[in-house]
């Protein structure tokens, strides 16, 4: 349900609707100042034993969802909202329609946080960074390969919120795949955390086969038989490896310990033990390519250092070849009266004959020591 449906219908829940116990500061709410998400709602809905149910607005979802759970013993529906960067008072109006902490909702505005995942009273706060392959047309040395981006989400035992930041990585493919497997949505809120998770990660397992593709690539480059001595896309790529490093490697022990938290169902913890998995393989092979892209430059800093000297050998060479006529050339220009073979009739040929055989003699030798 997109936001430019959500404040009329907001207005009609005030007017119409019971003040039920979670919805009842609702309009306390509004006068104090907060206002509820905009531009930035993506989409939410409450999903009653896998369907999804489309409600008046955010409170009424949550209205329906709590008595739904009240009157079941094994309650399992919820209300899913997702926002794309939101305001700081979005959040804090959500925040207060869930019961969110500030500490979870403060991260959740300024974004730029560290992958974890904080338990605050009955709730969840987990935090997965997103990373996405950039394709070119043309690869340039300064050209952003990886693009790296948030999900912040917020668990509780009958809602899910999830904060977005940047473009990379969305989730309506996850909901999308959820809303056609009803046995999937009927997991709850873990099922959704499980699913969110699992997509993050496979996302880099795909990132991080394309970028050992590039790094193939510029391996066999490093080592042709052309000289390419420009390392400047190779320390690109290194930049980037580092970068994505940064983005999963720390993820890797709060997700091993999110399957042992006891808000984590028995039969979900399987399910999450499997994406730890998946995200080992990960650090692993990012790890490997890590080390990769610093063997590579350091292959190819040693490679441009060869081509110098191959280079500064050549210079050397043809220098001391030149420097035999110059030097005999030096000694007959200087204007003496007695020099030997000055009045003689082959004293010319000669001296050229001795230039050019002693340049020959030097070019054979140097040629020889691949100097040449």
């Amino acid at each position: 349900m997109r936001s430019s449906l959500l404040f009329p219908r907001i207005k009609h829940v005030r007017t119409l609707r019971a003040p039920h116990a979670p919805a009842a500061p609702f309009g306390d709410r509004m006068n104090g100042g907060c206002v509820p998400p905009s531009d930035s709602l993506v989409e939410y809905a409450a999903y009653i034993d896998g369907k999804k149910i489309d409600a008046l607005g955010i409170p009424d979802a949550l209205d329906l969802v709590r008595t739904h759970n009240a009157a079941e013993e094994q309650g399992n529906a919820f209300v899913w909202v997702g926002l794309h960067e939101p305001d700081a008072p979005e959040v804090e109006w959500l925040a207060e329609v869930f019961a969110l902490h500030p500490l979870a909702v403060e991260d959740a505005v300024k974004a730029h946080q560290r992958p974890k995942v904080e338990r605050y009273g009955d709730s969840l706060f987990m935090v997965l960074k997103t990373v996405a392959y950039i394709d070119h047309d043309v690869l340039t040395a300064t050209s952003e390969i990886i693009g790296t981006g948030e999900i912040m989400v917020f668990v509780g035992p009958d809602f899910v919120v999830t904060v977005r930041h940047g473009e990379y990585c969305p989730l309506s493919e996850v909901r999308e795949r959820l809303e056609d497997k009803p046995e999937l949505l009927g997991r709850g809120p873990t099922g959704v955390l499980h699913a969110i998770a699992d997509h993050v990660v496979d996302r880099y397992l795909g990132v991080a086969d394309l970028m050992q593709t590039e790094l193939e690539d510029v391996e066999a480059m490093v080592f042709a038989d052309v000289s390419a001595r420009d390392i400047s896309r190779i320390y690109n790529l290194k930049r980037e490896m580092i970068e994505m490093k940064r983005s999963v490697t720390p993820l890797q022990s709060p997700m091993s310990t999110l399957a042992q938290r006891r808000m984590i169902p028995a039969e979900m913890r399987e399910y999450f033990r499997d994406v730890v998995d998946h995200l080992a393989r990960v650090c692993e092979q990012v790890e490997s390519s890590n080390e990769l892209s610093n063997s590579i430059l350091q292959a190819a800093l040693a490679r441009s250092n060869a081509l110098a000297n191959e280079d500064m050998r050549k210079i050397s060479s043809w220098v001391a070849i030149m420097a035999v006529p110059t030097m005999i050339a030096g000694i007959y220009g200087m204007n003496f009266d007695h020099m030997p073979e000055l009045d003689s009739v082959f004293g010319y040929p000669v001296v050229i004959g001795v230039m050019v055989i002693a340049c020959s003699l030097l070019y054979r030798g140097f040629r020889r020591n691949g100097w040449m």
